[in-house]
C-alpha cells in the first residue's frame, strides 16, 4: 500500500521531489518504493525522461486502480474508527463567498465540540471554483450556489430552490406586487459576482427572453448588494431568502425562468465517514431551516 501511495503522489505532484515533500519522506525512499512496485508488476509505470514525470500507458491503466485501492483502505480505517465511536479525519469544506447562513455556521461551530477527532478546514470562494475543487479532490464537500443543474459528475443535495427577486427601497417605482425582467430596463442593476449561482440564474433568465443581462455593480456577498440597494445605488437582484431582515421590498420577477439554487456537492467516490457525517449534519440543518 505504501508503494501505491507513493506512486499516486508522484503522479499528482509531477515529480519525486514534490511527492517526497508532501509525504514527509526522503526522495530516495519514494524512488526506491516506486521502483520496487514496477519490478513486482513487471511494468514501467512512470516515464522519467522529461523534466516532469509522466505516466506510461501501463501507468495510465493502473493509476485509477491504485487510487481506488487507497480509497478503500481509507474507508476500512475510518469504518473501524466508527465502531470505536470515534469518527476521525480531515474534512476540507468549501463555502460560498460571504456565507452568513445561520444553520450552516451553527453546524460548523458545533463540530469541534461534538466530534473532536475531526479536523475541519474552511475554504471560501465563488461557486464555479468550489465545484471545480470538489471535482479535482482539492475539497471534500462544498456549499455552492448554482443555476439549473450542478456538475453532473458530483453528488448534489439541493437545499434551497427559489426564484430571483428584485430588491428595492419602499416607495421605489418598482415597488409592486410583481414585475418582469423587461421592467428593469433603464435601472442600475446590482448583483453578485460572476461565478455565483445567483448571477448565473439572472443572466440565464434574461437570455431566455432575449434581454441583455447587464450588471452595473457586482459584489461578492448578498449583504454588500443589499447595503448598496438601501443607499439607492440601484435595483438588487437576489434570491428571496437573501433579503430577510434587510428593511427592503423583495419584488417577485414573474418571468425569471431559471431558479437560484443552493446545494451541497461532494464527489461520488467519497468514502470518508467524517465527510459523510458533516454532510448529513449540514443537509439536515439546511433543509430543516
Amino acid at each position: 500500500m505504501h508503494q501505491l501511495r507513493y506512486f499516486a503522489a508522484v503522479v499528482d505532484e509531477g515529480s519525486f521531489t514534490a511527492a517526497a515533500a508532501r509525504l514527509h519522506v526522503s526522495q530516495s525512499g519514494v524512488s526506491t518504493q516506486v521502483a520496487k512496485l514496477e519490478r513486482e508488476l513487471g511494468q514501467q509505470l512512470l516515464d522519467r525522461a522529461g523534466r516532469r514525470v509522466s505516466l506510461t500507458p501501463a501507468g495510465e491503466a493502473i493509476l485509477p486502480l491504485a487510487k481506488n485501492a487507497l480509497a478503500t483502505l481509507d474507508a476500512i480505517q475510518h469504518t473501524a474508527a466508527e465502531f470505536a465511536d470515534a469518527v476521525r479525519g480531515r474534512v476540507r469544506l468549501g463555502m460560498i463567498m460571504g456565507c452568513s447562513i445561520p444553520p450552516f455556521l451553527d453546524v460548523v461551530a458545533d463540530l469541534g465540540r461534538t466530534h473532536p477527532g475531526i479536523e475541519l478546514s474552511l475554504h471560501e470562494g465563488h461557486s464555479d471554483l468550489l465545484q471545480a475543487q470538489v471535482r479535482s479532490g482539492d475539497l471534500d464537500l462544498a456549499l455552492i450556489g448554482f443555476a439549473g443543474d450542478a456538475d453532473p459528475g458530483l453528488d448534489v443535495d439541493v437545499v434551497v430552490d427559489e426564484r430571483i427577486v428584485a430588491v428595492v427601497p419602499a416607495g421605489h417605482p418598482l415597488d409592486r406586487d410583481e414585475l418582469r425582467l423587461a421592467d428593469l430596463r433603464g435601472e442600475k442593476i446590482l448583483c453578485l459576482s460572476p461565478g455565483t449561482g445567483l448571477r448565473a440564474a439572472y443572466e440565464d433568465s434574461c437570455r431566455r427572453l432575449g434581454l441583455d443581462p447587464r450588471v452595473d455593480i457586482d459584489a461578492s456577498s448578498p449583504l454588500a448588494v443589499l447595503r448598496l440597494a438601501e443607499r439607492g445605488a440601484g435595483v438588487a437582484i437576489l434570491s428571496a431568502s437573501s433579503t430577510e431582515g434587510a428593511g427592503l421590498r423583495a419584488v417577485p420577477i414573474a418571468d425569471a425562468a431559471t431558479y437560484a439554487r443552493l446545494g451541497l456537492v461532494a464527489r461520488r467516490d467519497q468514502h470518508s465517514p467524517a465527510v459523510r457525517l458533516l454532510r448529513d449534519k449540514l443537509r439536515t440543518a439546511l433543509t430543516g431551516s
